[in-house]
């Protein structure tokens, strides 16, 4: 199978992010972004993103393409600045009780409230006939597609889900529109499908949150962190209707990217046993930075908290687990993998299950 990694390797070490959505959690990622983008050692080979994650993706290669690492970082700042500012004018925030007792939560919030209940009961083609999402305005306005689509020092692969089909599309880097982003966070519960040439697309979390392949077959480096904020494991049984929701929700966005890394785990004992060949196959470094054990105290509400004190908090907290991350084990990229799939695989239970990506354009 014939590859073409594109760009060579460049800096001390270098490394693809895979970055999961998560609504406004994905200020935690933005704060990884920003201390990896900091990193002189380090150069980001490539990106993936889903719903979240590929906003904060999109819009870090359009810094890089403004004006590189730096460019990247304050981009990713404005974005999110621009996501709290659009936020001001909607009517689910916090209620006074939740500020006062220094709660995230929106679960006593009357807008959220309303929010939710409707959801349940109604479909978005009947709330929502015009397909109204003031997202969608603000990632139009603030996203110049053409400087995206022209950035060649970082590959990125943005997924989103075929409703027809149910597998996940990749779309590569000259492909991503503003479309393409919306699709990949694109929740069927509260936003109409969004069609791309005819094929109607739901969000990418559902088939690749975030998707891992693209590297293996396009990017020079050998090395994947993950940046992980939906909980593998949550302790205890959920019993309110509204947990049990959120505990399936993150079920089911974590599901490809267990079944991906059980795949992953199995080539790479393959090759080990000679049954594959390393000339064909890649051994890849696999990291996570996983800032779940915060989430954990996180509901699901918080996802669409757009305050700005709320996403400094989680950029913050995103930053400081980046820079443990860093210092533990900067020395181990390229070396050897610091996520020991084995481990991850006997403490969660996962299915077996095939890996089916449709590529957005053809591999060479």
């Amino acid at each position: 199978m014939a590859r073409d990694y594109g760009r060579q390797k460049r800096h001390e070490k270098s490394i693809n992010l895979a970055l999961q959505g998560g609504g406004s959690h994905g200020a935690f990622t933005w704060g990884v972004l920003d201390r990896m983008f900091e990193e002189d050692r380090l150069w980001i080979e490539a990106i993936s993103g889903t719903s979240a994650g590929a906003m904060n993706a999109v819009v870090a290669t359009q810094g890089m393409y403004d004006d590189g690492a730096n460019g990247a970082r304050e981009a990713l700042e404005a974005f999110w600045r621009s996501v709290s500012i659009a936020g001001q004018a909607s009517p689910v925030k916090r209620s006074p009780l939740d500020v006062l007792f220094g709660s995230w939560s929106l679960d006593t919030s009357p807008g959220y409230i309303m929010m939710d209940a409707l959801s349940r009961m109604a479909s978005p083609y009947d709330l929502n006939p015009l397909g109204i999402n003031p997202l969608r305005d603000l990632v139009e306005e603030f996203i110049d597609f053409d400087k995206v689509a022209n950035c060649s020092d970082m590959g990125l692969y943005i997924s989103a889900t075929n409703v027809e089909t149910g597998r996940a599309r990749v779309f590569h880097r000259p492909e991503v529109s503003l479309d393409v982003v919306m699709a990949s966070a694109c929740l069927p519960s509260m936003f109409k499908a969004v069609e791309i040439d005819g094929t109607p697309y739901w969000d990418g979390g559902y088939m690749g949150n975030p998707v891992l392949f693209p590297f293996i077959d396009h990017s020079p480096s050998s090395d994947i962190v993950i940046v992980q904020i939906n909980p593998l494991l949550r302790p205890g049984t959920p019993k309110q209707a509204r947990d049990i929701q959120n505990r399936l929700n993150e079920i089911t966005f974590n599901a490809s990217l267990l079944r991906d890394l059980r795949t992953i785990d199995l080539i790479h004992g393959l090759i080990e046993d000679g049954a594959l060949s390393g000339n064909e196959y890649r051994v890849m470094n696999m990291h996570m930075i996983d800032g779940c054990e915060d989430m954990l105290e996180l509901d699901a509400s918080s996802k669409v908290n757009s305050e700005w004190a709320f996403l400094v908090h989680l950029r913050d907290l995103g930053r400081a687990h980046a820079d443990r991350w860093l210092g533990d084990h900067f020395d181990q990229i390229e070396v050897e993998s610091t996520l020991d799939l084995g481990a991850l695989f006997n403490d969660v239970e996962t299915a077996h299950g095939a890996n089916i990506i449709e590529l957005g354009s053809r591999r060479d």
